[in-house]
């Protein structure tokens, strides 16, 4: 019975070569969209799983509440690493520092060997403790956590190691040097930590290293300053839930931060590892978050998609059901049974849907190193595992109950005698107002997502043109050490790029004026008590401003020099502190921390410090050579290639024992948009999948209406329609439908990207302008569908269609 069931399902689909093409080609690229975003998905939800027992492990965040409202870090102030340990016994506590542009000499077996190979590393480096190794539980190849206790020594990834010594088990015991200062005994090797981490570790060094510098002792007691990079993760025991840690927490908090009071209040609070993925509020080390309302957006798009390409395969199923309604009466005649009738129908789609299901699978083998290329996740990923295989099977079985149950019904429900006359009708199929319905249904998820990428393009588009407040373009940024072999010949290295062709200006400092790399502190006023918000801090030398074409409002630069303690504040200090006056602020002093007082000698207009997705921060620029760690040079824009090439010649003569690495301040603005660039080329891709569905579906039902309108569209003619009256005929009314969806999708469009919008301090508005677009853009690609169908159906001989009927 089964090998009969196939034998005519398959004679059936050779027979309707024209409709089994549209249905399978249809399903296919459904069951693909929905195969890659699946992979996506699914790889997004695995970061940082492989950890043993990494549902215990959380990060203490940093939360301020101010009257501005509330600010987020994923940094704590260093001395709050011992103070937890003390305060919160019954947990581990690890702490993790990330350095950032480390350069990496290899040595030998001894700290006094030549270095024989250097590594400029922009990531990958970290300081840790043993603890740190007990709350995130790597396996260890050699070594163990305990050889963090120690000071000056390092610990390897298996890769890192290979990378600088050959072979990972002949680099315990050999030597390697930071940033030409420090040197490290490699004592450990870490198996290598797969590419879905939060924790790109390659380089750990012991933070009892860290904290033994002098610049660290500075900060040991300095509870008023955070930075990003140093964070605390805390592992608990069983049966101390993460509530009662957070009460602990609470009492921390209020202990140790000074000035807590209703409208002013620092707080630290656990969140856990499986949230650190997507916390957009916080970032995380490995530089890439994306949220969960992103991931959702995705699997609605994939469930979109599949559900239109099951409209698309009823509407072509019932359009196709009057031609074959003489078949399904000499069967019942013959004797089949409804049931058989049905079971034939579910065969004939199960053998569409598995082929379809097969050509997917080459299609996103096909398309998967594009899209993962596109969303930066491993091109090694493999398409055909066990979860992926299960995930198409199910779909399979779902799309073939979804799209085959109602034509099944409806097929294997006809009269016979109604059949073999001819006198089935789009009543006898359930009528064509279900698969107007249908279509509007398609319409409505493809102009959803055709508005949501116009105003993904039209966002991402603004943050790329956007007015920063700085000189953004050919400025090329140099980085490297800021020790004091670097910081003795930083005057005539500047002299020497002077002179060269092409550059107009240097500049040293900390870091660029828009950066992701801040440093945050509580600061005071005019002798007055701690202010309700934090400063952020950017050390720079007095050509930072000439530049980077920083504005001034009131006031001047402050001099040439290290140990003046005159200070630059931005717009929104002011703003924040209630100075209308820019003026008025000049000459006036300010503390950071428990430093000494520094007066302000100027105040510049407001640039972006951050990305387009944060509010201005109330910053400080002041000189202080020993965290220059960034050469700004700006170049003439005519000659990049020539000038940056003279630029490292003269950086190898002067530092011969760094790296030379380089990259232009415009690259470093892209970077910061990556993720949405990424988001929006994939909405553009979904959408395009969609309307392409939603074009097939269309197709079905103009087709099933050019059949079910035959014998009218022949008394037209006859009576002297012409054909581009027959073509308005159909036209109109699926210009129709696309309006009805269009006021359908246009508020449910809106609201979800006004939320998505949501995550930019600085956006665009979504005028009129965006909604008229799309449904002319909606009617103008129906149009052209309808039009192919309805043309034939205009042309056709009207008597032979009467003749017909």
């Amino acid at each position: 019975m089964i090998k009969n069931y196939l034998k005519i399902a398959l004679r059936n689909i050779k027979r309707h070569k024209g409709f089994a093409f549209l249905n399978i080609f249809g399903l296919s690229v459904g069951l693909a969209a929905c195969l890659l975003l699946f992979i996506v998905i699914r790889y997004e939800n695995s970061y940082d799983k492989f950890l043993p027992e990494h549902e215990s492990v959380y990060h203490i965040a940093t939360q301020d509440k101010t009257a501005d409202g509330l600010f987020h870090t994923p940094g704590i102030p260093f001395p709050a690493l011992d103070a937890v340990r003390l305060d919160i016994p019954q947990a581990t506590t690890g702490a993790l520092y990330a350095s950032y542009g480390s350069q990496i000499s290899v040595l030998g077996k001894t700290p006094n060997d030549p270095a024989t190979k250097k590594f400029m590393e922009g990531s990958g480096i970290f300081y840790a403790d043993p603890e740190f190794f007990k709350v995130f539980q790597y396996k260890w190849l050699q070594g163990s956590p305990e050889v963090l206790k120690e000071p000056n020594v390092t610990v390897l990834t298996q890769k890192a190691a290979e990378k600088y010594f050959g072979s990972w088990k002949d680099a315990i015991g050999q030597y390697i040097r930071m940033d030409n200062a420090i040197d490290y005994k490699v004592s450990g090797i870490l198996e290598n930590p797969p590419a879905n981490t939060d924790f790109p570790l390659a380089v750990v060094h012991s933070l009892i290293t860290s904290r033994n510098n002098a610049r660290a002792t500075q900060y040991s007691t300095d509870w008023g300053s955070t930075t990003s990079n140093f964070q605390l993760y805390m592992k608990l025991p069983a049966g101390v839930s993460q509530a009662a840690i957070n009460k602990q927490l609470q009492i921390f908090s209020d202990k140790h931060y000074e000035n807590q009071n209703s409208s002013n209040k620092r707080l630290n609070f656990l969140r856990p590892l499986k949230d650190v993925h997507f916390d957009t509020r916080f970032g995380n080390l490995g530089t890439h978050v994306i949220s969960r309302s992103t991931l959702w957006t995705l699997t609605l798009i994939g469930v979109f998609i599949m559900l239109m390409a099951c409209i698309n395969f009823i509407n072509l199923s019932t359009s196709q059901a009057i031609n074959r309604s003489k078949e399904i009466g000499v069967r019942k005649v013959l004797g089949s049974r409804r049931k058989d009738l049905f079971w034939q129908m579910m065969g004939e789609t199960g053998i569409i849907v598995f082929i379809s299901l097969v050509l997917s699978f080459v299609l996103a083998a096909i398309c998967l190193p594009f899209i993962t290329h596109i969303a930066s996740i491993p091109e090694s990923l493999n398409i055909f595992t066990a979860e992926i295989l299960l995930f198409a099977v199910i779909t399979g079985v779902v799309v073939t109950l979804f799209a085959g149950f109602y034509p099944s019904l409806i097929l294997s429900g006809f009269t016979p005698l109604l059949a073999l006359k001819n006198k089935i009708t789009s009543a006898s199929i359930g009528g064509i107002s279900l698969r107007r319905g249908l279509v509007i249904t398609q319409f409505v998820i493809s102009q959803v997502l055709l508005i949501g990428t116009i105003v993904a393009i039209m966002q991402m588009d603004y943050v790329h043109k956007a007015d920063l407040g700085f000189n953004k373009e050919a400025v090329l940024v140099l980085t490297g050490n800021a020790d004091s072999a670097v910081n003795a010949k930083q005057a005539s290295f500047k002299q020497e790029l002077l002179r060269v062709p092409g550059v107009q200006s240097v500049s040293y400092s900390s870091d660029m004026p828009s950066s992701e790399n801040n440093w945050a502190t509580n600061f005071a006023f005019d002798h007055k008590p701690d202010a309700e918000f934090s400063l952020y801090l950017k050390f720079a030398d007095e050509d930072y401003f000439k530049t980077y074409g920083l504005q001034l409002l009131a006031g001047s630069v402050y001099a040439h020099s290290d140990t003046v303690r005159d200070v630059v504040v931005n717009e929104t200090v002011l703003k924040r502190l209630g100075i209308k006056n820019p003026q008025d602020a000049v000459g006036k002093e300010l503390r950071t921390g428990r430093g000494p007082w520094r007066t302000v000698v100027g105040v510049v207009k407001d640039f972006k410090t951050n990305s387009l997705r944060e509010e201005t921060k109330p910053t400080m620029i002041a000189p202080r050579q020993r965290d220059y760690y960034n050469t700004s040079v700006k170049i003439n824009s005519t000659n990049l290639a020539t000038t940056r090439k003279q630029v490292e010649a003269l950086w190898d003569k002067f530092f011969p024992d760094y790296a030379f690495v380089s990259f232009f301040m415009e690259e470093t603005i892209e970077s910061f948009y990556q993720q949405e660039t990424q988001l929006s080329l994939l909405y553009k891709i979904f959408a395009g999948i969609a309307i392409l569905i939603s074009c097939l579906g269309l197709y079905g039902l103009v087709s099933f209406m050019a059949v079910q309108r035959t014998k009218e569209v022949g008394v037209r003619k006859v009576l002297g329609a012409s054909v581009s009256n027959i073509m308005y005929l159909f036209s109109k009314e699926f210009t129709l439908l696309i309006l009805i969806a269009f006021v359908l999708a246009a508020p449910l469009a809106w609201y979800m990207m006004n939320n998505w919008l949501g995550n930019f301090a600085y956006r665009v508005s979504m005028g009129a302008g965006v909604f008229v677009g799309a449904v002319l853009l909606s009617v103008l690609i129906a149009w052209i569908t309808v039009g192919y169908k309805s043309y034939k159906a205009a042309v056709a001989n009207p008597v032979k269609s009467l003749r017909a009927e």
